[in-house]
């Protein structure tokens, strides 16, 4: 199934901005984040389709991922 999943702040860097994949039925939020090297601890929201999800929910055709780091500051 083909997903696009964005990327923000410094999960960019030196991954991309946007990027469709190809992933298998059953894929999770968590998945794609283990797949990207990225340590769900530095994960703050995840998205599918500009609504909040758990890293245990699977993906759907068309879905649109993002990513967003924890942000802290004061």
């Amino acid at each position: 199934m083909k997903i696009t999943v964005k990327l923000f702040a410094y999960f960019r860097e030196n991954r991309f901005l946007r990027e469709d994949q190809d992933l298998p039925a059953g894929t999770t939020v968590g998945d794609i984040i283990s797949s990207l090297g990225i340590d769900p601890e530095e994960v703050g929201v995840t998205m599918i389709n500009s609504r909040h999800c758990a890293l245990d929910q699977a993906v759907q055709e068309n879905d649109q991922v993002a990513i967003f780091p924890v942000i802290g500051g004061g």
